[in-house]
């Protein structure tokens, strides 16, 4: 049952979004981990797009904004901070749920190169039975070499630029070789290997 997290301070709205998730095979939680957040913007104490800027440092699963401020700007500043999907209130419940629906199908299956696994979700590596947890960071570069097993410089650093305002090549090389020590933990020894002069391959 996929876990969908309700930040929602209205007690009505949340406990007829906790009805309606369970009702079509969805299970609403308060916390992560999760598969998928509902969050709205009027919150006590900090506000849903600060909730949901935490919550993009630690995980990459969907997030909705549900929100009865519908102006442009609020919208804005909701992708901005990293929404995948903004929807006013009063909401419309089979809208809502096929929103989800299509988001929760969007998310990859797990990645597997020569029994070495990814979960983009979790954000966790896994080789020979055992399991590492990884940064968002560590997570995409391996992602990207991954699915095309020789990753430019420049493509790995695209992977990047989404959450960084610059990422320089030094941030880079602290990365991959961070993202080695905890492949090599797991018993992925040289994995990762320098092309000179054109960037990193598995």
């Amino acid at each position: 049952m996929e876990r969908i997290l309700v930040a929602e301070d209205d007690e009505s709205i949340r406990e007829e979004l906790t009805a309606l998730l369970a009702a079509n095979g969805y299970r609403a939680v308060d916390a992560p981990p999760c598969e998928l957040a509902l969050i709205d913007v009027n919150l006590p104490g900090e506000n849903g797009f600060e909730l949901c800027r935490k919550l993009r440092m630690q995980s990459d699963v969907p997030v909705v904004f549900l929100t009865a401020r519908d102006s442009a700007e609020d919208e804005i500043v909701g992708f901005g901070v990293g929404a995948d999907d903004y929807i006013r209130k009063p909401y419309n419940s089979s809208v809502l749920l096929m929103r989800i629906a299509r988001l929760l199908k969007r998310r990859e299956a797990p990645l597997n190169v020569r029994g070495l696994t990814l979960d983009l979700s979790s954000m966790t590596a896994g080789y020979d039975g055992n399991r590492a947890e990884l940064t968002k960071n560590e997570t995409r570069i391996l992602a990207c070499l991954m699915k095309k097993e020789l990753c430019t410089k420049e493509e790995i650093l695209e992977e990047l630029w989404n959450d960084s305002l610059y990422v320089d090549e030094n941030t880079l090389y602290v990365n991959i070789n961070r993202l080695r020590e905890k492949l090599k933990s797991l018993g992925a020894v040289d994995f990762i290997r320098t092309v000179r002069g054109v960037g990193y391959r598995l």
